[in-house]
């Protein structure tokens, strides 16, 4: 199978999602003649044109509140935040408008939107552009939250996130946007909500989101030299959590361990511990 990077997988989701549907369309500060700030966008203005790939004011109310209006009439816009730290900008339209409209309006009316945004740090760009917030969306019923690893999942979750009805926060790492691997060229997308299992083992379970999923498999093969087999499960999507997959390989390896890059305190790791009663 052919390999493409994490940012040509998204690149690609988002152009076979276009073409595919003209209701898709896309918004935020430079993605369309620039490319994005990390480059996903690159050439889509091109392809599109500048009503589906549309640069915007340096906003970030007006670029979510755009986005949910938009997809209160029908279309599905995919709004980029230039930085994950940049979403307490728009914390009013997204917590206030795009999580409860739906609720509001009593299932009459859909919110079928995404908000690209990359997360982490790694690349000294300062501490307002480097968190790790996605806990702060976990918390917020309405949201879907999806936080993939692998160019594969990036590529399939971000073409079934366009496809709900419902908002979604879409979690990039920047450290991942370069990274490599395999990639059908069909389509095909990766359902929500259900984790995976990046690696099998019988003595310890670590539960790892985002980047810190290669950090975890580099770890278990280190262990494996010294006989110790670890299961590696990433649950792709925050919310809604694969609980099932997860419990079951505790069970069967009776010891866990959660690794994620966020602040340990209210980080999203302690939600996965809590859903587990302790372990």
């Amino acid at each position: 199978m052919r390999e493409i990077t994490y940012a040509e997988a998204i690149r690609e989701a988002l152009r076979e999602e276009m073409k595919q549907n003209d209701k898709v369309f896309i918004l935020g500060e430079d993605v369309g003649r620039f490319g994005g700030c990390f480059g996903v966008t690159k050439g889509l203005w091109e392809e599109f044109g500048d009503e589906r790939v549309r640069d915007t004011p340096i906003s970030e109310t007006a670029i979510i509140g755009s986005a949910v209006g938009a997809a209160a009439t029908g279309m599905r816009p995919v709004a980029e935040i230039m930085f994950c730290d940049f979403m307490g900008v728009a914390m009013d339209e997204i917590t206030n408008q795009a999580a409860k409209m739906r609720y509001m309006f009593g299932g009459k009316v859909s919110i079928p939107m995404v908000v690209r945004t990359p997360v982490g740090g790694g690349l000294c760009a300062a501490a307002q552009h480097s968190q790790s917030l996605e806990a702060w969306f976990t918390h917020l019923p309405g949201l879907k939250v999806v936080m993939p690893s692998t160019p594969y999942d990036a590529k399939g979750l971000l073409k079934a996130s366009i496809r709900d009805d419902n908002p979604v926060i879409f979690l990039e790492h920047k450290m991942l946007y370069g990274v490599k691997g395999p990639v059908p060229e069909e389509d095909y997308i990766v359902p929500l909500g259900v984790a995976d299992v990046k690696r099998e083992g019988k003595d310890l379970t670590i539960i790892a989101t985002s980047l810190m999923v290669h950090k975890a498999l580099e770890a278990a093969s280190l262990l494996e030299k010294e006989g110790v087999s670890v299961e590696v499960i990433d649950p792709r999507t925050l919310y809604p959590l694969d609980e099932e997959t997860i419990l079951s390989s505790v069970k069967k390896t009776h010891k866990a361990l959660v690794v994620h890059e966020a602040v340990e305190r209210n980080g999203f790791g302690g939600e996965i511990d809590h859903n587990g009663e302790g372990f």
